[in-house]
């Protein structure tokens, strides 16, 4: 069954008052949560033009444990999080929230004086 087709049929069993079973849903939210911390990840990484292997160098960590991070394959610690903020000269922010989670890196301002 294609991915549409599955989320098709998900999305109707869901508007006729069927639920998923409470694992289901939380498993859904940690990859959520996972996926967007891998985007971001990813999207910062290509904004600053670092490959895979610069970023790791930058952070002290491997490039397999980048790819993985952006992969959603981990669950990074506090203090790896930190060291990729750094490595990315920004600011990491997430917002959780029940069904929505944002994860941003925000770029450290660059005073030109």
């Amino acid at each position: 069954m294609s991915h549409s087709r599955w989320k098709t049929l998900r999305e109707r069993k869901l508007a006729e008052g069927l639920t998923e079973p409470e694992d289901v849903a939380e498993a859904r939210r940690e990859i959520r949560l996972s996926m967007a911390l891998a985007k971001a990840v990813y999207d910062r990484r290509t904004e600053l033009g670092l490959t895979q292997t610069e970023l790791a160098g930058r952070a002290g960590l491997t490039q397999a444990k980048i790819s993985r991070i952006e992969g959603s394959d981990t669950v990074p610690t506090l203090p790896l999080l930190a060291k990729l903020a750094k490595a990315l000269d920004a600011t990491l922010n997430i917002a959780l929230d029940h069904d929505d989670t944002q994860v941003t890196f925000t770029a450290h301002r660059t005073d030109a004086a």
